[in-house]
């Protein structure tokens, strides 16, 4: 099964996506969720981005918080809601959001 999971809050949710099992899983962040993307807490990126390589970041949520695509981490990709939708029905069969 293909996971797609929306993380729309900026607190520790590393051990509920610890429990999760997919094939493929894909983090979405949105809302405050997209600070996991850019902050950095005592020099070290969020955990979350070490828990799959399928990162994902909404580029209008970044924008809304007056971040900009620089201040992303390399590793995550930034998207539109185009994109977001092309995800859903491409490359995830279930969604959880978190």
């Amino acid at each position: 099964m293909n996971l797609g999971v929306f993380i729309n809050d900026y607190k520790s949710t590393v051990e509920t996506v610890d429990r999760l099992k997919a094939d493929k899983l894909g983090f979405i962040f949105v809302q405050n969720g997209v600070f996991h993307t850019t902050l950095k807490e005592h020099g070290k990126s969020s955990p979350l981005l070490d828990k799959t390589t399928n990162l994902y970041v909404l580029a209008e949520d970044i924008a809304t918080r007056g971040l900009t695509e620089a201040d992303v981490d390399k590793r995550v990709k930034v998207v539109t809601y185009s994109d977001v939708v092309d995800l859903i029905f491409n490359d995830y069969e279930k969604l959880a959001w978190l």
